[in-house]
């Protein structure tokens, strides 16, 4: 069926946060042809016994039948009537619609009210003239020993220790039994680094009074800070028993360990691609830090609300992209995280109008310019590299990127940038 939307009584009311009530009366004889046409189309295909198949009388049928294909009638024709609302009114909901009080009575106008969210009409009408503070994030000789600390204990081996109490940056394996709940069941085995937070520091100091091969018994305290809120605080009595310790020996620090890293020729060539790679994060940090003082003040210069349909998206996306959310979980979260939410949608959103009006969308040769410089990058072609990009959803996020570093090169230039220590 289609509903003549000029034959429809309808309002629109506007709510906050971009929130719109359509109030739709629909009149009687539309309604009631529907459900004559309904109950001929269901007589023609219904099987009762003393009839023919195909011959059933509509007044057998709308006895019989009756209430269920009132039911049918009304969801379908609320639901052509709100589409035809909606075209008339030229409405584009980003919700699901919400009926509100339905209000029919056979032989009489169906009426009905039913909500959703719009998009939000984002107006910017200040972009320049903002002061904006660039960190200035030093790279000093200490952080390039922690990355070297960090690469000579993953090219270090772990080498078994037979005598001695194990020592910080030991791998230890232990069993460990629960003797409140499990004294006569079997020990569960780990496997873990000492001082790496990977178990409770109680635990990890009994550790530290065994020999190889030894046992004791422990009263442990969970820490305040313990992941399983309930368990703070807690005390357990535990067996624990050391199987084995390993000293990680790790490389000389010299060309030879260089080499093994990569393709470098010295310590000091390592050295300096470290220090590289550390001044280019910097780098990117600072612009980060930058550009989200420069869109603060942009939000604060043209405040605006977004929808609630559209905090819940973003909430949802968060989590994993998971749409069945219970209704009291998405409640807590959008509770916890909702000044967050919006900021985040609408940065997004200024960045989209701001491309959109200043014509700073990346174009198709710009992407194809990106795809070649990754395609030169990993050896691979062009449609390879387009295609993997495709179809891992990537292509979508390039776009994005070319386009909000246009939409930030345009905005740096009309600010005052400041560097700051």
């Amino acid at each position: 069926m289609s509903i003549d939307a000029s034959r429809l009584q309808i309002s629109l009311d506007q709510g906050e946060r971009w929130r719109r009530t359509l109030n739709i009366t629909v009149p009687a004889e539309i309604v009631q042809a529907e459900r004559q046409t309904a109950i001929r189309k269901l007589s023609s295909r219904v099987n009762i016994p003393g009839f023919r198949a195909g011959k059933v009388p509509a007044s057998v049928v709308e006895k019989r039948f009756g209430p269920a294909v009132e039911q049918e009638v009304l969801d379908r024709v609320i639901g052509e009537a709100y589409r035809g609302a909606l075209q008339q009114n030229e409405l584009r909901p980003i919700s699901e619609g919400q009926v509100g009080e339905v209000d029919y009575e056979p032989d009489t106008d169906l009426a009905f009210a039913i909500s959703f969210d719009v998009a939000p009409s984002v107006e910017l009408s200040r972009l320049t003239g903002f002061q904006v503070r660039r960190p200035v994030i030093e790279v000093g000789g200490g952080q390039v020993d922690e990355v070297i600390e960090r690469l000579s204990e993953q090219h270090g081996t772990w080498e078994p220790r037979e005598e001695g109490t194990p020592e910080e940056g030991d791998m230890v394996s232990v069993r460990i039994l629960r003797l409140a709940e499990d004294a006569d069941g079997d020990p569960r085995s780990y496997e873990f680094t000492l001082g790496k937070g990977e178990a409770i520091p109680d635990v990890e100091a009994a550790i530290r009074t065994l020999e190889v091969g030894g046992e004791g018994e422990f009263t442990v305290s969970f820490p305040d800070d313990f992941p399983t809120e309930e368990r703070r605080g807690e005390t357990d009595e535990l067996r624990i028993f050391l199987d084995g310790r390993k000293a990680l020996q790790r490389p000389d620090l010299d060309d030879d360990f260089a080499a093994q890293v990569g393709e470098f020729e010295s310590m000091e060539s390592l050295r300096a691609r470290i220090r590289e790679d550390l001044e280019k994060e910097a780098e990117e940090e600072s612009r980060a830090a930058m550009r989200g003082d420069l869109l603060e003040q942009i939000l604060a210069a043209n405040p605006f609300e977004i929808p609630d349909t559209m905090v819940d998206q973003y909430i949802r996306s968060a989590v994993g992209g998971n749409d069945e959310i219970p209704a009291e979980e998405l409640a807590k979260l959008r509770e916890e995280v909702r000044p967050q939410a919006e900021r985040a949608v609408k940065r997004f959103l200024v960045v989209d109008e701001i491309a959109r009006t200043r014509e700073l969308t990346a174009t198709e040769d710009e992407v194809d310019e990106r795809v070649e410089a990754i395609a030169e990058r990993t050896g691979a072609t062009p449609n390879e590299v387009y295609a993997r990009l495709q179809k891992s959803g990537a292509l979508e996020r390039l776009e994005r990127e070319i386009t909000e570093k246009k939409v930030f090169e345009f905005l740096e230039g009309e600010s005052t940038i400041v560097d700051a220590a």
